[in-house]
């Protein structure tokens, strides 16, 4: 039998498989097939995705929570119901934003752009955000100023493979992506992978041996390296003065900005050597086209932007490459590695506080007129910008914040920062509903739970890393009573008498995405199932059927009002909770080859689990021995806003100011509980990746006692009663 041509559900890569149904209810067998970005290439991840289709805690029925504090089995009726009921009151209470809605960026297109337009138009709230404010804001910020859009590679990936040199700056590609690895090869054969990295991750190895340079910058600090790599572009005439001043609005600001940040003066403040800067600068520089080079990279991911000046940091990389010349030249450029499967397509059509389909400002009158007519509504009962997602959290369940809370295709009790708040403002609540696939830990506190379908099981679009839009294809049919999202925003849309359709079949939902995105910045309009169907790679904008498409961008202008790109001055400033005396080590962290996200599917998989079972805590030797700590002994850290008790991992790996916590897991793992939510100006992205820690020894209750043995177990858990659902307890495990 021939298999379901699909792409795998995790990361933005969208590695191609095909799926083959096995002789055992809702299985299926994964085998990759070759596309562009993973060509042929699968993670351990990816070969192991199938197993979530069955875990046996599948959510299979609506639930609701009943009088005794337990979620009960009911009909979608019921359970349809019972939230539009409540919604109608709240709102007739409290104003139409009394309701808050938070979406999620593994959602197809489709799910996204019926989410976005279900809070416009059904509840007329302006309080929608996603968990994509979590992962490439910053970035989109610093991308839509200095070039007027936001693609996050604005060119194929198989681009880099041709490169002389790539720097990537806060990215493990090995880890969160390793297919992606298979296009450093030639860069790293020309001795041209620069990774800045606080870690020697698996990513920061592949520089070894001749390969290229490892940055091991202090934690916080790559804005000022990134300013003095600039510096030394600038100074020692190793710029592309010609396509600064052809291209860019300001050359000369360029110049005065990085003028003080001397690699000396870097040094100080990154730990980096000033003779490290200058090489790496220099072999950055030889490999652009203005020195005859085979061409230059500029990548940024999760490490460079989870910072409360994360859109600074972005924008110094833009003007690192702007110095070389590098964007709109063929085979160079600046991009961005986006990190959820749809992270891309799912902030381009809704989900966002700020935004309409196609990328369009929801300020924007123009804007608000066109979708207001695409969705049959006048423009001025189109709600305004609403808060960003820390924000909108902070305010749940307040005086003047919403009452009520729909979350799809988001775990908050992992995902957020300060999880202490973030389960307080939960709590403080009227009605918590979530759509979810297995019980997550925001789902166990739901008043109400909706079963809905995954990957395999769903026909859709998704959208890339680098732009491209590619088909979500359906290979077995979903278990039990589970329904899509679409159905969801549908039945409630219905019962609250929204005269606008939701439809529920995904084709009819993209006909009317393409509509509504016609004329923006990501224009959909042309794309078709049928194309994408006929194997055309179609990267928007397609503002036509006739289209081929944009693989590349800005060979000849930008997307700004000018054409050029926009220079914008940045500067060097501390994290938000820099180091003191109290706590006087940086705190950051990371993913694991093995987990993805909140790990709420791949902890559920025995392969992946059985591999990294429990969070961990890397912690360099020296420090490990001043504080009497052992490998795999517990230790504690503590930051302002919590603390945890967790194993150590001695490992020369990170730097002797820092450790290292995989954030994957929840209950007493969540290392979240410690994070700052402190927010970026301008992306109002949280400060995941740094702050200041306190780390001390834990005494165990005897000296040959096991790591572990003091009870830590971070694997999937119940945290609120469930009844009727005896599948959600694992073997040999008990209810709490």
């Amino acid at each position: 039998m021939t298999g379901v041509p699909t792409h795998c559900p995790y990361c933005a890569l969208q590695c191609a498989t095909t799926l083959h149904p096995v002789d055992r209810p809702g299985a299926v067998e994964v085998r990759p097939r070759d596309f562009p970005t993973s060509k042929g290439g699968l993670c351990r991840k990816g070969w192991t995705a199938p197993e979530v289709l069955t875990v046996p805690d599948r959510l299979t029925t609506p639930l609701v929570r009943d009088a005794a504090g337990n979620l009960v089995e009911t009909s979608w009726d019921e359970a349809l119901d019972f939230v539009a009921d409540r919604i109608r009151s709240l709102q007739a209470a409290h104003g139409n934003d009394a309701i808050a809605v938070f979406g999620g960026g593994g959602l197809t297109n489709e799910k996204a752009y019926a989410l976005g337009k279900f809070a416009r138009v059904a509840l007329k709230t302006a309080n929608v955000d996603y968990n994509g404010r979590f992962c490439m804001s910053s970035a989109a910020a610093a991308t839509n100023r200095a070039f007027g859009i936001d693609r996050g590679l604005p060119f194929p990936l198989a681009d880099v493979a041709g490169a002389g040199a790539v720097l990537l700056v806060g990215s493990n590609i090995a880890e969160t992506m390793p297919p992606a690895v298979s296009h450093l090869e030639g860069v790293r054969d020309s001795g041209g992978l620069l990774v800045v990295d606080p870690r020697r991750t698996a990513t920061a190895t592949l520089t070894e041996d001749g390969a290229g340079i490892h940055l091991q910058a202090t934690p916080g600090t790559d804005l000022a390296l990134v300013l003095a790599l600039t510096h030394v572009v600038l100074q020692e005439g190793l710029a592309d003065t010609a396509y600064l001043t052809e291209r860019t609005d300001d050359p000369d600001t360029l110049f005065r900005s990085t003028a003080s940040w001397w690699p000396e003066r870097a040094e100080r403040v990154t730990g980096v050597p000033a003779t490290t800067i200058r090489r790496a600068a220099r072999a950055l520089a030889a490999a652009a086209p203005v020195h005859g080079g085979a061409g230059a990279f500029i990548l940024t991911g999760r490490g460079a932007e989870q910072h409360s000046k994360g859109t600074d940091t972005v924008t110094a990389c833009i003007n690192l490459a702007l110095a070389l010349g590098l964007p709109g030249r063929l085979g160079s450029g600046y991009g961005c590695i986006t990190g959820q499967g749809n992270g891309q397509g799912g902030r381009e059509h809704g989900q966002k506080a700020d935004q309409l389909p196609g990328y369009r400002s929801i300020a924007d009158p123009a804007a608000r007129a066109y979708v207001a007519g695409v969705w049959g509504v006048d423009p001025s009962d189109l709600p305004g910008p609403g808060k960003s997602a820390v924000e909108l959290i902070n305010a749940l369940g307040t005086t003047d914040g919403p009452k009520a809370l729909l979350v799809h295709g988001s775990n908050l009790l992992v995902s957020a920062p300060r999880l202490a708040s973030v389960r307080e403002r939960l709590a403080a609540l009227d009605l918590l509903v979530v759509a979810d696939v297995v019980p997550s830990e925001t789902a166990l506190l739901a008043d109400v739970v909706f079963p809905v379908t995954q990957w395999a099981e769903e026909e859709g679009t998704m959208t890339s890393l680098e732009g491209r839009v590619i088909r979500r294809r359906a290979a077995i049919a979903p278990p039990g009573d589970v329904r899509s999202d679409l159905a969801v925003f549908a039945g409630l849309a219905e019962r609250l008498g929204s005269a606008q359709g939701f439809p529920t079949d995904p084709a009819e939902v993209f006909e009317e995405l393409r509509l509504a995105s016609k004329g923006g910045k990501a224009d959909y309009s042309g794309i078709t199932w049928d194309r994408i169907d006929a194997g055309e790679a179609l990267f928007w904008p397609v503002p036509a059927e006739g289209h081929p498409g944009t693989p590349r961008l800005f060979a000849d202008s930008f997307g700004t009002p000018d054409g050029r790109a926009h220079v914008v001055p940045v500067d060097h400033r501390p994290v938000a909770d820099d180091l003191n005396a109290a706590a006087p080590i940086y705190l950051i962290t990371g993913r694991l080859l093995q987990h993805y996200q909140s790990g709420a599917q791949t902890r559920r998989v025995v392969e992946l689990e059985e591999a990294e079972p429990e969070v961990f805590a890397e912690i360099h030797p020296r420090v490990a021995a001043q504080l009497g700590i052992s490998d795999g002994r517990p230790l504690r850290l503590r930051t302002a806003r919590g603390s945890m008790v967790l194993p150590a991992r001695v490992t020369a790996d990170v730097r002797p100011d820092t450790v290292f916590v995989p954030f994957h897991y929840g209950g007493a793992g969540a290392v979240n509980e410690l994070t700052n939510d402190a927010l970026d100006p301008v992306s109002r992205m949280p400060e995941f990746k740094a702050c200041a820690v306190e780390v001390t020894a834990v005494l165990l209750a005897g000296p040959s006692a096991p790591a572990g043995s003091w009870g830590f177990d971070s694997r999937p858990s119940l945290v609120a009663p469930v009844a009727s659902l005896p599948a959600l307890l694992s073997p040999g495990r008990e209810a709490p």
